[in-house]
Parts: structure tokens; C-alpha cells; sequence
């Protein structure tokens, strides 16, 4: 359920921001308002991969 919602932030900040942009008329406030709801959709995405640091390898050394 969560990967639905953070796939639905994606594409509504994208289109509103593609909105606010298409227009002859830009209106900052609809575009700034767009990027955010995208960009908290791409945090909340990434947030779940996990790092490739996390994982604890053996060391060479250890013998």
C-alpha cells in the first residue's frame, strides 16, 4: 500500500508541475507546490532501498 502511495505522489507532483509550467500564465506558487509533492515521493522511495554500505562484509585480514 505504501509503494502505491508513493508511486501516486510521483506522477500527481509530476503532472502538477508539468501543469504549472505548460501554462502562458506560470504561477511559482503551483510549480514550487508540484516539486514538493514530487520530490517527497522520490524521499519516501529511496528512504526504503536499502544502502550497499549496510551490508557487513568479512574482512581479508581476519584469518
Amino acid at each position: 500500500m505504501s509503494r502505491v502511495i508513493n508511486v501516486l505522489l510521483i506522477i500527481i507532483g509530476g503532472f502538477i508541475a508539468i501543469y504549472a509550467k505548460a501554462g502562458v500564465e506560470q504561477n511559482q506558487y503551483v510549480l514550487i507546490g508540484g516539486i514538493m509533492i514530487l520530490m517527497m515521493g522520490v524521499y519516501r522511495i529511496s528512504k526504503r532501498i536499502p544502502s550497499k554500505y549496510d551490508q557487513e562484509t568479512p574482512s581479508d585480514n581476519e584469518d
